[in-house]
């Protein structure tokens, strides 16, 4: 399985599943010389922790970061750093009755047919939690970003469906656990935030997409399919942002015949 690499100069490599002991990463490339402890990397796991919203996976987890190498004395020597975060609520068993069957929207029948086996227990691989890692190791990116070329990376919530923010400030983004940049919208206050959030968290299931490639197309994490397509047409010297599916919907709606061609 490939997949797992992310970068050249600077590289991370991630590792572990849902359901398993923990799971990790390795950063190799990060210049020598620079300050960084666990509180560094922690205080961007604590934005990403699970559990701290109604609208967010309730499974509890401290994602208390451990560095293991690539730092001495409080400063990184340049050689790979290792990064772990130890799972403490995995709940095996509830997963037990999906064992023999697919969920829709999950990677669960590709990786049955691309490997003819899958870790059902969260998703195994393909779980979100993975993505834990790559907040630790951005962090990691963050820090040097910042001291070396006085690079701020920030991020916020701009649209939730239909809603958008009426001003804008960076001083409530951390005060509300969707990151929502207008203090008089904070999301609960109004029946409509509620509305979307419901909508956006239910849990009946869904058709899913539309398949248009055979199944097991593409790599796990960093290299799927529509990883690939982005960056492909991210290096179009014009093109600024990609939004995959609303261009094939639009296409449907107008002219329905050649949308099932």
């Amino acid at each position: 399985m490939s997949g797992n690499s992310y970068g050249k100069l600077f590289t991370v490599t991630s590792f572990g599943e849902s359901h398993g002991a923990a799971i990790g990463c390795i950063v190799d490339g990060c210049p020598p010389g620079m300050e960084l402890s666990e509180a560094d990397i922690q205080h961007d796991l604590d934005r990403r922790k699970p559990g701290k919203s109604r609208h967010t996976t309730q499974r509890r987890e401290p994602d208390a970061v451990q560095i293991l190498s690539g730092v001495f004395e409080g400063r990184t020597t340049g050689a790979p750093i290792g990064l772990v975060v130890q799972n403490v609520d995995q709940r095996s068993k509830d997963y037990s009755e999906i064992a023999a069957s697919f969920r829709p929207g999950h990677a669960d029948y590709t990786y049955t047919q691309k490997y003819g086996f899958r870790d059902y227990r969260g998703g195994g691989r393909s779980s979100a939690r993975e993505t834990a890692m790559r907040v630790a190791a951005g962090a990691v990116a963050k820090k040097y970003l910042k001291e070396r070329y006085g690079v701020l990376v920030r991020g916020y919530l701009s649209a939730l469906g239909p809603i958008r923010p009426n001003t804008f400030s960076w001083d409530p983004v951390e005060e509300n656990a969707f990151f929502w940049p207008d203090a008089a919208m904070v999301p609960g206050s109004r029946p409509t935030w509620t509305a979307c959030a419901r909508r956006a968290t239910r849990s009946a299931p869904s058709d899913g997409g539309r398949h248009r490639v055979p199944p097991g197309w593409g790599e796990p994490i960093f290299d799927r399919l529509d990883a690939d397509i982005a960056h492909a047409l991210m290096s179009i010297n014009a093109v600024k942002g990609v939004e995959i599916g609303a261009g094939f919907e639009s296409v449907r709606r107008r002219a329905p015949s050649t949308a099932t061609r």
